[in-house]
């Protein structure tokens, strides 16, 4: 009987020397739900037009080749520039009906913290409503990793879970979610809590997403993220750090960092198979920059050995004239942007083109109502491949052309779009040498300038001379300016448009 009583005695020294510790590791109380806190900035606050872009994206998505995943590594940034590749990665997953998705958030806010930080609420707000938290998994992982903390604060202003949750809620509208931030790429920490997380996963119906988002601000040329793909999809970690390493020590202008969610992915990385699924960066989009550009991959991470990591080649474009379907599509993508933006504040990837569609040509997108001109923007110079710059300059035709109103989407219905890809520009030495109907002109004197593509001086009625006059006037120059000191380049184009596909 006195054995009996010290057993108990020492069994409730131990349970309170427990609680103490675990509540040394917990804060006190707070609002259960966290609010959307980039609602409106990396994605729409409008619950109708944030479903209509996931399902979007859903619609275009890369078809499955890594069924029903362990994990994903997905991107973080605004829906407009990764989304698309986010939800390649989710398609992956689709018919999983997983019941929790643990998402590993990246340690962007809180640079002091170290550890694993576990959200201690009861859900993440959005404008779809709440995901609810997987409250028994969260205590599990706190009774199971001394590396846990149950703390708000890293998650408080943290895009990086937040972006993952409206995806889950439309792609698996009944799973919880187990919001957690890696606060280093300790490898030995992430090695730990991965094993850890795999162990209270174990038998359950669970996902897992790594969210990180690639090489940070070099120029698309300079990008080295398919490297670090390559890498991931190894599952390798020691690979992973070194190829990340080996990036960031080429010297490379502006780049700040290989893989920002370094942590997250390694932990993530107790699987036997890696897919490279989808690979993209923000320089790729309609409405990207190539000069500074954030890269974005989608990697799909599977119980059994999968076939070796798809390797994303750019394409190798050839002299080829556009075919009927090339211009199609063309076409189709035009619209599509200016649709796609106006209806749910994203843009659709220029992929699955020919490669003479993805050469590097000129094009001006020209809008007509009714066949009165409604916007017309172009590049004579291109910096981008064709299918792309058709995205862009049907964007910027739409809302950026200042002699018009921006375009509503009640409009599109009226609206007919025409394609001019144009050839090389070639400097002529005289003005008899341009050929009506012909040539497109680009006139320059001192810092004046205006084009006219070659359509325009037929459609306008206009010989050599008053078309040149023409020109003038929209340079901002008088009429005959073009007679001394003028320099002119012309150049042909293929023009199509919509009427003649219907």
């Amino acid at each position: 009987m006195k054995r009996r009583n010290i057993l108990i005695v020492l069994v409730l020294i131990f349970s309170t020397t427990f609680a103490v510790v675990i509540q040394a590791r917990k804060e006190p109380e707070m609002d259960t739900i966290r609010p959307a806190v980039v609602a409106g900035k990396f994605y729409s606050e409008s619950p109708e037009i944030l479903k209509a872009a996931i399902k979007g994206f859903l619609e275009d998505a890369e078809p499955v080749s890594a069924p029903k995943p362990l994990a994903l590594i997905l991107p973080h940034a605004g829906y407009i520039y990764s989304g698309q590749i986010a939800d390649d990665g989710y398609n992956q997953a689709r018919g999983g009906s997983y019941e929790t998705v643990v998402i590993l958030g990246t340690n962007h806010t809180s640079s002091h913290f170290r550890k694993i930080a576990l959200y201690p609420g009861d859900g993440f707000a959005t404008p779809l409503g709440t995901a609810r938290v997987d409250r028994p998994i969260v205590e599990a992982l706190m009774a199971a990793s001394p590396d846990c903390v149950l703390t708000s604060s890293p998650h408080q202003n943290e895009h990086s879970v937040e972006v993952q949750v409206p995806f889950i809620q439309v792609v698996f509208p009944q799973a919880k979610i187990v919001p957690v931030i890696i606060g280093t790429p300790d490898a030995r920490l992430c090695e730990r809590f991965g094993q850890t997380l795999g162990k209270i996963l174990e038998g359950k119906n669970a996902l897992i997403v790594a969210s990180s988002d690639l090489s940070h601000y070099p120029s698309h040329a300079d990008a080295v993220d398919l490297p670090i793909l390559t890498a991931i999809a190894t599952l390798d970690p020691q690979r992973v750090q070194e190829t990340i390493r080996a990036q960031m020590h080429k010297g490379i202008a502006n780049l700040h960092t290989g893989a920002c969610g370094e942590g997250p992915i390694l932990t993530a990385m107790g699987a036997k198979g890696g897919k490279l699924v989808s690979y993209a960066n923000s320089g790729d989009i309609a409405i990207g920059d190539r000069s500074r550009v954030v890269g974005y991959g989608a990697v799909a991470l599977t119980a059994a050995a999968t076939q070796p990591a798809s390797k994303v080649k750019p394409v190798s474009p050839t002299a080829d004239e556009l075919s009927r379907a090339d211009k199609k599509a063309l076409l189709g993508l035009a619209r599509k942007t200016i649709t796609r933006y106006l209806t749910t504040e994203t843009v659709p990837f220029a992929r699955g083109f020919s490669p003479a569609a993805q050469e590097l040509r000129g094009v001006f997108v020209t809008l007509k109502k009714f066949g009165n001109l409604r916007g017309c923007i172009g590049r004579l110079i291109p910096e981008a491949p064709l299918a792309q710059l058709v995205g862009a300059m049907a964007i910027q035709s739409a809302l950026n052309d200042q002699r018009f109103r921006p375009v509503t989407i009640t409009e599109m219905q009226d609206i007919e779009i025409e394609l001019s890809v144009l050839t090389p520009m070639k400097t002529i030495p005289r003005v008899e040498d341009i050929v009506v109907g012909r040539d497109g002109v680009l006139l320059q004197k001192g810092r004046a300038g205006a084009v006219f593509l070659p359509q325009v001086a037929t459609e306008q009625g206009w010989g050599r001379e008053e078309m040149l006059d023409q020109l003038c006037l929209k340079a901002g120059l008088p009429k005959g300016s073009w007679r001394t000191g003028a320099e002119f380049q012309t150049f042909q184009a293929i023009v199509f448009h919509e009427s003649a596909f219907k």
